[in-house]
């Protein structure tokens, strides 16, 4: 089973991803970001643009989380923006094709919401102008709330573990309940943003 967890940048979905992967066990988080940063790095600077254009990733993505599926017997989590529908229809179409049990949720909340959450997690600076994830804000979240981008899930006044209850609850899989209070639940946020900062 692949649990695909869409949504904008700062919409949450890497800390979703690792509460589920904490309270369920024998799952693992598979990041396709870092197949497409690894190709950028290997590109001369005039070629990198947005790996997601480049057929390459999206044919990588698709063989790597092939590879992980039949292999692993685990949950596999995936953590991903995927706002194009042609992309998104052929990379998870391709992966429901092979018979992969693949549920997709899209992570939803208005724009000052994400926008608190960007400025949060990065001290503002997120929040200046020429940021791309506020520059794309808008357009990402009118195409998720498109039909083919359901499940939807409005996290506006949902806590981390409570998405990762209703994702979990959509896909039929039982998780260890959440025993974290606000502060706890707070720093393993902030923790989870750390260990996933990009210097590139």
């Amino acid at each position: 089973m692949l649990l695909w967890i869409n949504g904008p940048f700062g919409g949450g979905k890497t800390a979703t991803a690792y509460e589920l992967n904490r309270r369920l066990p024998g799952s693992v988080v598979c990041d396709p970001e870092h197949v497409g940063y690894g190709m950028r790095r290997m590109l001369p600077a005039g070629l990198r643009g947005n790996f997601q254009d480049m057929a390459v990733w999206r044919h990588s993505v698709v063989e790597l989380l092939h590879l992980t599926l039949v292999s692993y017997d685990g949950p596999v989590i995936v953590p991903m923006t995927l706002v194009d529908p042609d992309y998104f229809s052929e990379i998870i179409g391709c992966l429901r094709d092979y018979g992969f049990a693949v549920h997709h949720f899209a992570l939803l909340a208005e724009p000052s919401t994400v926008r608190r959450r960007l400025g949060r997690r990065s001290l503002g600076t997120e929040l200046k102008r020429g940021n791309w994830a506020i520059d794309h804000l808008d357009e990402c979240l009118q195409r998720l709330r498109e039909p083919e981008f359901a499940q939807h899930i409005h996290t506006d006044h949902q806590t981390v573990a409570q998405v990762a209850d209703a994702i979990s609850s959509s896909a039929g899989l039982t998780i260890t309940p959440s025993t974290d209070g606000p502060l706890r639940a707070s720093l393993r946020r902030y923790a989870t943003t750390i260990r996933h900062i990009r210097f590139d």
